[in-house]
């Protein structure tokens, strides 16, 4: 069962209560952005997090191509010009993720997406993998 979330550029609302995450306008852009050079119809990004790395989880970004899957939760935000964007989280991911805020930085350095969770508990010095 999918549970939809609506939400316009960055302020989400959630159906799904405490269990929702939360994508800036800026992110918002981003993912619009990467999607139109996919060029797949119906594709959405899949965020999630995965065993491993330097701290015990490492998160996850990557393209899903189609229809969610039966126990994804699905949020759906609006770029500024209208566009949808859709975000999918699946169900054991999100118990990790509830409450993340996912942005996209962008500095003299480096670019990239940025998540922000309040459920680590410490995080290894590249910013990829975490513990709870």
């Amino acid at each position: 069962m999918s549970t939809s979330t609506t939400a316009s550029t960055g302020a989400a609302s959630s159906e799904a209560g405490k269990a929702s995450i939360t994508v800036t306008p800026k992110a918002v852009e981003m993912i619009k952005k990467q999607l139109e050079k996919r060029g797949v119809p119906n594709a959405a990004l899949r965020l999630g997090i995965r065993g491993g790395g330097c701290s015990g989880f490492s998160y996850v970004i990557e393209f899903h191509d189609g229809e969610p899957r039966a126990k994804d939760y699905v949020f759906d935000y609006a770029a500024s010009d209208g566009t949808p964007v859709r975000v999918l989280v699946d169900k054991k991911s999100l118990v990790f993720l509830a409450g993340t805020e996912l942005d996209w930085e962008q500095t003299l350095m480096q670019q990239g997406f940025k998540f922000r969770n309040p459920n680590e508990k410490t995080s290894c010095g590249c910013g990829h993998s975490f513990t709870v």
